[in-house]
């Protein structure tokens, strides 16, 4: 059985979010974190029992932040909270990316800086482990004052309203959780707005879009290698003297991938001698100097997202000491601008791909494979449109490449002036890696068709190994079939690992 994920508030990782998400691992709170919920809720009590105005407690929001409310409808002015602010629009996230945006919004409650009861943030924790999840709508965030709309949606199943799903069902969310065995949250002040008020949208799709971007770094890895060897490239442009004298940690650590996924090759030692060429092209010869600067992005963002996990970023904030603080810890700055580096990360590992697949496909630069990769060609068009489609990837990669983090549009009357637009962000970097994951299943699915025309002789043993790994799903191409389920199966494995299993095999450096 999976180990259960205890959340405190202060110990949530990117695998942690991925098991949960993805794996369904169970979750519970943490014993002192429910003391400490405990405790702080009697500071939030308190305050409300003295009278005196706090945002968001006893007052409106927003720009309607000088509305005092009156104790009666204190609890009205939290229900209505949710409600209003359900303003998503468009296609739903994910299980797994909502299954993550439940995760850590329960995880920042449980940090103890919300005023939040244990028992809500148990019901959010009791909703996952029944495989209850929230319908969010993937629009109407700017990342200000958090996601506040996606955020209200999660909050209204948590008070029993509207709907949830569980695996392709959807039904009432009161009814949903009634047959889970749990009880709609009935809100006290200020827990509605600790509900809604955070970052946790935009930074639960990053937390998986940046494990998914991880796979893809090393697929690029066995994809270009098998090209190389495909096309009778030399690896002498990844010799170590070369990428030590520029001092690039990432350039290095990815000149030391393909040098081990390269060697011992027979193809390789079928060309070492009588070979014209002094150089390869840069798309085969530049890898490591593309690649390694996408790591060091991956690694930039994991920091940025892995501290984000356990921020407490409601508004306004209760501390020990009974005092409650309004900042801009909603903010979503950080990790949007993460997104958005990432996203052009990402778009160049694919844009280099492409122009691999181009060299394989192309007979003017094939190195005497046949034209387009197929046997009889004319009458058999080969892979000549599965470059176009990689091309049209590559180039809507561009296109999503732009940032959204430089634009900004003042909301809510002008109060929130400057805001981030970090969802978007992390909502196009998810679109980002779902091409280059496409183009990378089409590079790989012609890099073993050229493998093939260079029979009998071998390459490698972890090429070998990935040769397998996709002759097992995909045959060779002998005449014209349908393409798009051989690049939707490859595309499949490399979602679940199996190219980036080989990479890790290798045990090189910090990839273990």
């Amino acid at each position: 059985m999976t180990s259960a994920i205890v959340l405190d508030g202060s110990g949530l990782d990117i695998p942690g979010v991925v098991a949960v998400a993805r794996g369904r691992a169970p979750v519970r709170l943490h014993a002192e974190a429910r003391a400490h919920l405990t405790t702080v809720r009697g500071l939030v009590d308190a305050m409300v029992a003295s009278g005196a105005p706090v945002y968001g407690v006893n007052t409106g929001f927003g720009k309607l932040s000088d509305v005092s409310i009156p104790a009666e409808r204190l609890s009205e002015l939290q229900a209505n909270l949710i409600r209003s602010h359900c303003a998503g629009v468009g296609a739903y996230l994910r299980e797994d990316e909502a299954r993550a945006v439940m995760l850590l919004r329960a995880n920042v409650l449980a940090k103890g800086h919300s005023g939040i009861r244990a028992e809500v943030v148990e019901l959010v924790l009791g909703m996952l482990n029944a495989d209850l999840f929230a319908l969010i709508p993937e629009q109407g965030s700017v990342g200000a004052s958090g996601d506040l709309a996606p955020l209200a949606h999660l909050a209204l199943g948590v008070i029993g309203e509207g709907q949830l799903g569980r695996g392709e069902s959807r039904g009432d969310a009161a009814v949903m959780l009634r047959d889970a065995g749990l009880t709609p949250a009935s809100l006290g002040p200020k827990e509605g707005l600790s509900l809604i008020n955070g970052t946790q949208a935009h930074t639960g799709i990053a937390a998986l879009a940046l494990h998914d971007a991880r796979n893809l770094w090393s697929t690029a890895h066995v994809a270009g290698a098998a090209t190389l060897e495909a096309l009778l490239g030399t690896p002498v442009a990844f010799d170590e003297r070369i990428h030590r004298v520029r001092g690039q940690p990432g350039q290095l650590l990815s000149a030391a991938v393909f040098r081990a996924l390269t060697l011992e090759s027979a193809i390789r030692e079928s060309h070492r001698s009588g070979d014209p060429r002094v150089q390869d092209a840069y798309a085969l010869r530049c890898m490591p100097q593309v690649h390694g600067p996408v790591l060091e992005a991956l690694e930039f963002a994991e920091a940025v997202v892995s501290r984000e996990l356990n921020a407490a970023t409601d508004n306004p904030l209760v501390f020990d000491d009974g005092s409650m603080v309004s900042g801009g810890n909603f903010h979503g700055q950080s990790v949007g601008m993460a997104c958005d580096f990432v996203a052009i990360a990402m778009t160049n590992l694919g844009a280099m791909s492409e122009r691999r697949i181009d060299r394989l496909v192309n007979p003017d630069l094939n190195q005497g494979l046949p034209p387009f990769l197929a046997r009889d060609a004319g009458v058999n068009s080969g892979y000549m449109m599965a470059q176009v489609t990689a091309a049209a990837l590559a180039s809507e990669c561009k296109v999503l490449s732009h940032p959204a983090t430089v634009d900004s549009i003042p909301t809510d009357g002008g109060k929130e002036d400057f805001v981030p637009m970090a969802m978007s962000a992390a909502v196009k970097l998810r679109k980002v890696i779902q091409n280059v994951r496409h183009i990378l299943a089409i590079e790989l699915m012609c890099a073993v068709q050229g493998l093939d025309f260079r029979r009998p002789l071998t390459t490698s043993a972890p090429l070998e190994r990935a040769y397998a790994t996709l002759r097992g799903a995909v045959p060779f191409m002998s005449r014209d079939r349908v393409l798009a389920g051989d690049m939707s199966a490859i595309a499949t494995q490399i979602e679940r690992g199996a190219y980036d299993r080989i990479v890790a095999d290798l045990r090189i450096g910090s990839i273990v």
